[in-house]
Parts: structure tokens; sequence; C-alpha cells
């Protein structure tokens, strides 16, 4: 999944949700009413007749998993996904992505820039050195609540601890 939600304009919610399966050549029944499900789930189906133009950059961005989710990839890449939408819908977006990866038991890479993001939606983050891009360092990230999601982690004492420390390996403010 790309940082940009690159729907393709001139089809629906749903037909940008399968098409995926289009290019595998598993566009079958089951798959279908599985994207269908996901839909639903995720509080889009009602929209599924609606074109991309037609929807905020938050259910886009949905959309976007959506079609990613359908093709039931073992690992999905988040590649700065959300750093094309403002402060605000970021926020909202990761929440409700978190959610979602959560409940499809999906192991997810998130590539970002945002030490904030990257706290917030990680069991561990990885810190590479400037090019080649080699691995510096590995920190495990550990909030001891109940109902963990990135909003309620920007809350826990421990988030301020693990950013300082990120920013600091980071050397932003050498």
């Amino acid at each position: 999944m790309l940082q940009r939600d690159c729907l393709l304009e001139w089809r629906t919610v749903f037909s940008n949700t399968i098409f995926g399966l289009e290019i595998k050549g598993k566009k079958d029944k089951e798959s279908k009413q599985y994207v269908e499900e996901l839909l639903k789930k995720y509080d889009l189906y009602d929209f599924k007749d609606k074109y991309p133009s037609e929807l905020s950059g938050g259910m886009r961005q949905r959309v976007a998993l959506i079609r990613t989710l359908a093709v039931k990839p073992k690992i999905l890449l988040l590649d700065e996904a959300f750093s094309a939408l403002d402060y605000q819908t970021r926020i909202m977006v990761t929440n409700d992505i978190y959610n979602i990866l959560r409940k499809e038991k999906m192991t997810a890479i998130i590539v970002t820039h945002d030490i904030s993001e990257a706290i917030s939606m990680s069991d561990r983050v990885i810190v590479l050195n400037a090019r080649p891009g080699t691995v510096k360092d590995i920190h495990k990230i550990e909030f001891d609540m109940e109902n963990r999601n990135p909003i309620n982690c920007r809350e826990n004492p421990k988030f301020s601890k693990y950013f300082n420390t990120l920013w600091r390996e980071l050397g932003v403010d050498e």
C-alpha cells in the first residue's frame, strides 16, 4: 500500500477493491464475497457504488487497504501510506488501519519517517542508517494497556520515552 491510494477514478469503490483480484485472475464468487464482507466490516459497504472523488481521504485509504487485503497477502507493506493525509485525518486513519490489521491478524511492515506513527503503530521499530540503509538498531515497543491503539499509545507515559530515544538515535537534533 503506497503513499497515495492509487484508486482508479473511473471505477467504483467495489470495482477498485477487486482490481487486484482481477489482475491475479482470482475474481471468483468467494473472493467477491470476501471483499463485500471487508467493506461491511469497515463501514464502506454503503459506498461500494460511489466513485473515489466522492470519498474523504480517510475513506480512500481504507478502500486502498481493502483492495490490498482482498488478495490475502501473507505480509503487508505500507510505504508512507498516511503521508498524503492532513494531520488529523492521518491520526484517525492510522487508528483505523491499526484496528483493521489487528482484526485481520496481518503482519505489516510500515515504512515511515514519522517517529510518532512508528511508535504508536508498531511492536518493533527498526532504525536504519543513512545510505545504504543498513539496520542501526531495533527497538521493541511495549505498551501495557488493554485497549491499545495509536491514539491511546500517544497518551501513555512510555510514548515520550520511546520518542526521545528514537529522536536521539536518528541524530535529528545534532
